[in-house]
């Protein structure tokens, strides 16, 4: 049984042959594909998509690089959709200072307003944190810090979501802050870039992160695992990425796959609803 907790199905990339994409998913074993919106009309999408296909869940929030679309409404409209039934998170969002396509105070501002939506639905959080660079790890340093008010809050208010507030959406942001995130009791998802000869940094901090706080993603359309990297990504291909960390971990594929599963239905409870 496998799970891919980040794939965006919605996008037009898809829209030729999303049955097949899905009949391959199906075929490799996943059970659960999660598609989150990066703005309100692929959030509207995703939750459309859900709807119509029994593996897919939607997550609905505004990414950073979407910021300047917010707008007053905008709270409102996912509040509305973060209660349809098969949404099972708020996201992605976060913070992101590579591509700095919004001014950062606005996207703290914005990342804040979703963290409360969360905590008033009692959804986890798809936390995307993208930095300037390896070397300029600011928008994970701000979006821990964030995070850390939040979940603080959520232990003051005795809140259930704060045993399993969200994951950091395909890390890449060190050992030190991966623990600070789980210390936060944050999962961790690992995308396609674990398998790439190139990425020793990356595999030796999977190495060091327990199974229990991992999950498995493709970010599909992106980020395509080796062999099949410059290719479109696909929610099948993320048994790759299991793979790679069953290596990494010297445990069997069938254990990963089966601890990154149970991960995935401790966060987002998704058997409840199906």
């Amino acid at each position: 049984m496998l799970a891919d907790t980040h794939c965006h199905l919605d996008f037009n990339v898809f829209d030729q042959d999303r049955d097949e994409v899905l009949a391959r998913a199906k075929e490799s074993g996943l059970e659960f594909i999660l598609n989150p919106g990066i703005d309100l009309q692929s959030s509207r999408a995703a939750v459309q998509l859900a709807e119509k296909y029994p593996e897919v869940f939607a997550a609905v929030g505004v990414h950073p690089n979407d910021a300047l679309s917010w707008n007053a409404e905008a709270l409102d409209e996912l509040r509305i959709l973060a209660r349809r039934p098969k949404v099972v998170a708020i996201g992605e969002i976060g913070l992101d200072y590579y591509r700095d396509r919004a001014p950062q105070d606005l996207q703290k501002s914005i990342f804040r307003n979703q963290l409360a939506l969360a905590a008033e639905e009692q959804l986890p959080v798809v936390i995307h944190t993208r930095d300037a660079s390896a070397e300029d790890r600011q928008a994970t340093a701000d979006a821990l810090a964030i995070l850390n008010e939040w979940h603080t809050e959520l232990v003051s208010r005795n809140l259930q979501l704060s045993a399993r507030p969200g994951v950091l959406h395909s890390y890449s942001g060190g050992e030190a802050y991966a623990e600070k995130a789980i210390e936060l009791n944050l999962m961790i998802g690992i995308t396609g870039p674990v398998t790439f000869r190139n990425a020793p940094d990356l595999q030796r901090v999977v190495t060091g992160l327990p199974i229990e706080s991992l999950l498995v993603e493709t970010d599909a359309p992106f980020l395509t695992p080796h062999p099949f990297r410059g290719q479109r990504n696909e929610p099948a291909y993320v048994r790759y990425v299991v793979e790679k960390i069953a290596q990494l971990h010297n445990l069997s594929f069938e254990a990963v796959a089966q601890a990154t599963y149970t991960n995935t239905g401790l966060l987002f409870k998704w058997r409840e609803i199906r």
